[in-house]
């Protein structure tokens, strides 16, 4: 069953690898923002390590924002259909 990212429960913890720039990582954070969402990003452009955790995630899928919920990888892209 798929995780829909724009309605998660006010418990779930939300991680986003970026890539600053990037307009649908923006969107995604604006989203989270306008909720009053708690969330965690990682600059997967400029740090190699967060790259290769991103990677790990995704399956070397290089499309952002990467979004995990509870540690689990949920999506690559924003938007309905995800861009990124």
């Amino acid at each position: 069953m798929a995780i829909d990212v724009e309605r998660l429960g006010p418990e779930a913890k939300i991680e986003m690898y970026v890539k600053p720039g990037c307009p649908y990582c923006a969107d995604a954070e604006a989203f989270y923002r306008r909720q009053g969402r708690k969330y965690v990003t990682h600059n997967a452009q400029d740090d190699p390590a967060v790259r290769r955790r991103m990677f790990a995630l995704t399956g070397s899928d290089p499309t952002v924002p990467a979004i995990v919920v509870d540690g689990s990888y949920v999506q690559s892209g924003w938007g309905k259909p995800p861009r990124g």
